[in-house]
This record gives C-alpha cells, structure tokens and sequence, in this order.
C-alpha cells in the first residue's frame, strides 16, 4: 500500500435511525471499490452521525488490491474483533467489504451473540388483489434468480411486488413474536448476463441511469452488452470484457459469466419505500431453493418451523459462475450460508433453533425449485414468456407491460461505465 492513495470509507449498513443498523469503515486503495460504496451503502455523515451513539462499535476493514496475484490473494476475517483484512482482489465480494464479509460473515457471528439472524435472504412484499400485503424472505445461492424474483413482474392480473431487498436480510424477533427484516444495503450488486426484457424487466427499468457496470461488454456507442440482454447485428464487432475486440457470434463471452452491475435501490421500480423503515417488514414465509434440473419438485411446504429448518439445512444446489470451481455441480448449500457463515454451521442450525423457540407466530417455510427440467409447468407466475428460471415448456406470459415500453428500453443507449478485469 505505500505511496498509494487510500480513501476512508464510513458507511452505515441499514435504514437511517433503526436499532438494528450498523456501521463500518474501509480503508481501502481501490476507487472503484469507493464508487460502489458510494451506491450500495449509506455512506458518509450519515454513519458518522449513527456512530457517534456508540463509537467503538463499528466493523474495520482494510483492504488493498495488491498487485492481484491470485498467488498471493487473502480474505480473512477476524470475528471476535470485528475487522476483515482483503489483499490482492479488487472486485465483489472480495473487495466490497461491506456486502458478503460484513454483512453475512461479521454479522452472522454478531447475530449468534445478541439474538437475531444475517442471512443471505431477499426480501419481497406480495399483495393479492384487494388483499394485504405479506413479506416473504428467500435463500438462494448466487446466481440462482435472487434479484429476479425481488423484482418480479406479476403475471396474475391485480398483484402487487413490493421489492425490500435482493440479497441479504437481518431479521429479529419482534414485540410481537413475529420475525421482522430489514434490508442492511442501499444498492443492488446484481449478475448482468442472462438479465433482459423477457427475464427481469424491472432489473432493465432500475439500470436506465446511474449504473456501474463491471466486466460487460461494451458496444460501439458505449452502451452496455451482455449475453442475452438482445440480439447484435450480424457481424457487429464489441469490446468483450477484457478489453479486446469480439465479434457477435464469437465462440467465447462477450461479457464474463459474472459480470455485474451496481445500482441504487431506490431506482427498481418496485421499490416503495419499505427498504428504509428503520422497523423493518414483518415476515410471513421464508422460501429455500436452488438449481436443481432433476429430482426436488417445483415447491413444497415444510410441516412446521423445526422441520423448515431441515428443509434449509440439506439444501443443494448446482454450482454456477459467481461460485468458485467447475459449473453444474451438485453441493450442499445449507440455507444457502454455506461460503458466507462466520462459525460452524452445527452450531449455525442450533441458533436457528433457537430464534424458532423464540417466536409466537413463526412464517411458513417453502422449498422451490423452478430449475427443473422434463416436466411441463403451467405457469411459474414470473412475468415473462421464457425466463433463465423458467422451467422449459412454461407457459406464463408478459401481460404487464405495454409493448412500446419494451421497445423503448431495448433501444436505450445511455453511456456506460465500463470496468476492465481485475
């Protein structure tokens, strides 16, 4: 780190004013790691003033890229200290230190020792026509359709998504003896191939403006690319992800498998407000689920909170691009905590034992899979005519977007910010 430029990073992990928020800082050497505090955090004022309450209770990371030798790369986290240490890696998880190193690993030892859950859960709000609204949490390993189903188009006509958060989720027991969550981030760190019109239209609308894309391919006009967001022209030449030029139908990616983009919360359109109620959302349903192209079925319904945690404990899932290791292979994915839990998870599935115990009116606990292949599905009620996590053959449809919308976003061309590999 000497004789580099090292910027102090305060940020606040949840809404303003709640208890349940809280604070850390990273020292770090990379700008581009800053840029995306700057949207997936509160950052600035704002975690100094919710400091000042209690200033030596606040998570330290130090993180430097190193000269990126993946030789020479460490993550390590140091719980009873509440510090994480990063060297050699200047993107995701690795370098955002806010996200998966303090928000799961940090937070979910911090959970065990006052009481409360950090999960790697999306939050969504789903209301029937003329109903109320009800909160459902969902863990999925990553790439696995998190963020498309936060921002689900409702294919049934008079139902309302409410998106709370896409990736991580705090939840505590209530006066009420129900479990309420909140949503520890401002942003969303989502995976950019496979996301178009037809998969998730709501991602589309939130990327219009105020966007960092990492690792996509750029277009002649400097709009972004990536594997199914739309057709190129024939022979249209791009610049791929490590800077070189591609050639559409090129036999290699255009953009890495896990490319990514950053975008403010606050820009989904079905974000309402909910993501910053310092009390959080009462929680109904808690859904598990993975990528499964065979055996476990399109949803079940656990018997009762105990054997739901059962359910989340023998969860697997076949590995995908943002995980390490071959794709398509099978592992065991507990609650889908197992890269992110801080301590064993012997001890992880006693504390969910625990919170359950805890609870007067416990949500209900489902499993789903919508993975599966060789079977016909009615519908799966994402809002498209073909989606990455549709079963082939559904036959669920787009109903609730006007056609000369799709066009116009299809055709969107704002500039993008395009980062090389690191």
């Amino acid at each position: 780190m000497a004789g580099r430029t090292m910027y102090v990073v305060p940020y606040l992990m949840g809404p303003v004013g709640s208890a349940y928020s809280r604070v850390g800082v990273q020292l770090t050497d990379s700008p581009y790691v800053v840029a995306n505090l700057r949207i997936m955090t509160r950052m600035g004022q704002v975690a100094l003033e919710h400091l000042a309450a209690n200033p030596d209770d606040f998570v330290r990371g130090i993180h430097s890229l190193g000269d990126l030798s993946p030789d020479r790369r460490f993550v390590v986290h140091f719980p009873q200290a509440a510090t994480i240490w990063s060297i050699g890696s200047g993107y995701g998880g690795n370098a955002l230190l806010s996200k998966k190193c303090h928000a799961l690993r940090i937070a979910s030892v911090q959970a065990r020792a006052e009481g409360w859950l950090a999960e790697h859960m999306l939050i969504v709000g789903v209301r029937p026509p003329g109903g109320q609204r009800q909160y459902i949490a969902a863990a999925f390993p990553s790439a696995c359709g998190k963020t498309n189903l936060a921002m689900l188009v409702p294919a049934l006509p008079g139902w309302e998504i409410e998106t709370v958060g896409d990736d991580i989720a705090w939840m505590h027991v209530g006066a009420d003896g129900r479990l309420w969550a909140i949503n520890p981030e401002a942003g969303m760190f989502g995976v950019a191939p496979g996301t178009s019109l037809d998969t998730n239209l709501n991602a589309l609308r939130a990327l219009d403006h105020h966007v960092l894309f990492t690792n996509v391919a750029v277009r002649a006009d400097r709009s972004p690319w990536w594997e199914g967001k739309e057709p190129l022209r024939p022979a249209e030449m791009l610049v791929d992800w490590q800077g070189r030029p591609w050639e559409a139908g090129g036999s290699s990616p255009a953009a890495h498998p896990n490319a990514r983009f950053t975008v403010r919360l606050s820009q989904c359109p079905t974000a309402r407000g909910a993501h910053e109620d310092p009390r959080g959302v009462p929680i109904s349903a808690i859904v598990f689920g993975g990528r499964r192209a065979s055996l476990a079925p399109l949803v079940y319904e656990a018997r009762s909170f105990t054997h739901g945690i059962y359910v989340g404990a023998t969860l697997a899932s076949e590995t995908t691009a943002a995980a390490t290791g071959k794709v398509g292979v099978l592992r065991n994915d507990p609650m889908a905590m197992l890269p992110f839990c801080g301590y064993d998870m012997g001890a992880y599935f006693r504390h969910w034992s625990t919170i359950g115990r805890r609870l007067r009116e416990p949500p209900k606990v489902f499993h789903v899979n919508w993975f599966r292949r060789g079977q016909r599905v009615v519908a799966c009620g994402l809002g498209s005519a073909k989606t990455s996590a549709c079963s082939p053959g559904c036959s669920t449809a787009s109903r609730a977007v006007a056609l000369p919308e799709r066009r116009r976003l299809a055709s969107c061309r704002r500039p993008a910010v395009w980062i090389s590999p690191t």
